[in-house]
């Protein structure tokens, strides 16, 4: 953190500066400023128009009667392709002969690097090619008080970096285009599913059942009410209630919650989009996910091939490899697991197998939690992807439709890449007879110490039995997909502002 001496001497220097600066009649911190052009478009303009920008000053060098600077800004620099340099600096220079003695003198006395700037003239190339704007008229915008960190170094301490992320972004190109990619995904997935015929609803964040998903919640508690609640971990049951009063297609694009352990792919905050699509399977929703997520990436990164921890990874191909859970399951275990119901049982038979020590299995109370975990060290992470896993049993998936062969399995189907489950999907449960068992089988879980089950709830199971339509639904996280693209190894470096421990705790 920048709090040192030499810091604080020249916040003192840069505080005396504004005082100046009000004792003259000007003010250091401007109401506004009419820009014509955005910096990240200099290269579109003509050479010899008269341009108006701002940015904040990245750099400054007097050479006597002449200094060159450089601005900084984003601007509305989202649609551009991000598979190609994107400019957000430009060069000006300001020339005695041009400003006068006393602008330029001002601008050496009060202008300095991490100030916001407002810069007319004619934009030129210098003798060695570089784009700049030939400053004619200049105004101090905004008066920072504190320095941009070294310009080499920038924020190298990770605390620092997510801590003041506006430091990082003007610092670090890789953390900007983070972040350009995020906004244009966002505004992607939202006018994707609006162009094929979903609506976007919005759902509670405050809930009195916790629901949608097998995870720990949040609680909290509402005072006008006397009502204790809990933060939403999935939008899943409120969107199918949407769907059983008339909506066929819909979405919900927002933040979800879930009390979990922190490492470097989970969030307790993260935001994912889920779909439902009334009279479709999940066999559907794999075949509108696969265009989907090939637009999408071209739309932010400008391909569909991406390297992930060393491997090249294509979206484009239309042969993703299929796994089916349960057979993979049975085949790796050499037994039926699914006619194992004791948990204690269950833990025995997969450490006998050799694969699985007991002693890793000591912290799983539910069969349903045991199986989850082996999947994910013995399958999940072992996928570099794109691979399609199918079949789930059906205690692993509450709200999915029981396969018509066989009712210990679902007809679901999740993504996997590089050992990171993107996505999570299926022909959804609509009949309400199973539905409730599902969730009161649960609750024996939720008895026997597991704490990421679902509660009976009992809003969603009338709706259901008011009747709703076949459908198959998608959940799509936004975070994961970004720590892909960019082959990121902490989701963290996905989020513009994560959560932190404040600077005294």
């Amino acid at each position: 953190m920048q709090n040192d001496i030499t810091d604080l001497n020249e916040f003192d220097i840069k505080v005396d500066k504004v005082k100046k600066l009000e004792q003259s009649g000007e003010k250091a911190y401007k109401a506004k400023f009419n820009k014509t052009h955005e910096i990240h478009d200099l290269e579109n303009v003509e050479l010899g128009t008269h341009v108006s920008i701002a940015g904040r000053m990245i750099f400054k060098r007097t050479f006597g009667k002449l200094i060159f600077a450089r601005l900084y800004a984003i601007g509305d620099n989202f649609n551009v392709d991000l598979s190609k340099p994107v400019r957000t600096s430009v060069q000006i220079s300001l020339s005695q002969n041009i400003v006068g003695e006393e602008r330029l003198k001002y601008f050496k006395d009060f202008c300095d690097v991490a100030d916001f700037i407002g810069a007319e003239g004619e934009l030129i190339r210098t003798q060695t090619g570089e784009l700049t704007v030939q400053v004619e008229k200049f105004e101090l915008l905004s008066k920072a008080l504190r320095t941009l960190p070294e310009k080499f170094h920038g924020l190298t301490d990770t605390e620092s970096r997510y801590r003041q992320r506006y430091l990082d972004m003007v610092m670090n190109e890789n953390s900007r285009n983070v972040f350009i990619a995020r906004s244009r995904a966002v505004s992607f997935v939202r006018r994707y599913l609006e162009d094929n015929g979903f609506v976007e609803v919005e759902t509670p964040v405050l809930q009195v059942a916790v629901s949608g998903a097998s995870a720990k919640p949040f609680f909290t508690h509402h005072n006008a009410l006397d009502l204790d609640c809990n933060l939403r971990i999935a939008t899943e049951t409120w969107l199918k209630m949407a769907v059983a009063g008339g909506f066929d297609k819909v979405f919900e694009l927002g933040k979800d919650f879930r009390n979990e352990g922190m490492d470097p792919t989970h969030l307790q905050e993260f935001t994912q989009v889920e779909w439902y699509a009334s009279y479709w399977d999940f066999e559907d929703n794999v075949a509108f996910f696969k265009k989907f997520i090939k637009e999408l990436m071209m739309y932010t990164i400008g391909t569909t091939k991406i390297t992930v921890a060393g491997n090249e990874i294509d979206f484009g191909n239309e042969n993703w490899e299929r796994i089916n859970y349960v057979e993979k399951m049975r085949e790796l275990l050499g037994f039926d697991f699914l006619s194992v119901t004791d948990a204690k049982e269950l833990a025995d038979k997969i450490a006998a197998k050799g694969l699985i020590s007991r002693a890793e299995l000591n912290d799983y109370k539910s069969c349903r939690a045991i199986i989850d975990f082996a999947y994910k060290k013995l399958i999940r992470s072992k996928i570099v992807g794109p691979t399609i896993l199918y079949n789930y049993p059906a205690f692993l998936k509450t709200l999915a439709r029981r396969n018509d062969k066989d009712e210990r399995v679902t007809d679901v189907f999740q993504v996997v890449v590089n050992g990171a489950e993107i996505l999570n999907a299926y022909s959804e449960l609509v009949n309400p007879i199973q539905q409730r068992q599902a969730l009161v089988d649960q609750l024996k879980d939720k008895a026997s110490g597991d704490d990421e089950t679902m509660d009976l709830d009992e809003d969603f199971l009338l709706a259901m039995e008011h009747g709703m339509p076949p459908m198959s639904g998608l959940g799509f996280g936004i975070d994961r997909f970004i720590m892909m693209l960019f082959d990121l190894d902490n989701i963290r470096d996905t989020i513009l502002f994560p959560l932190m421990k404040p600077l005294d705790s």
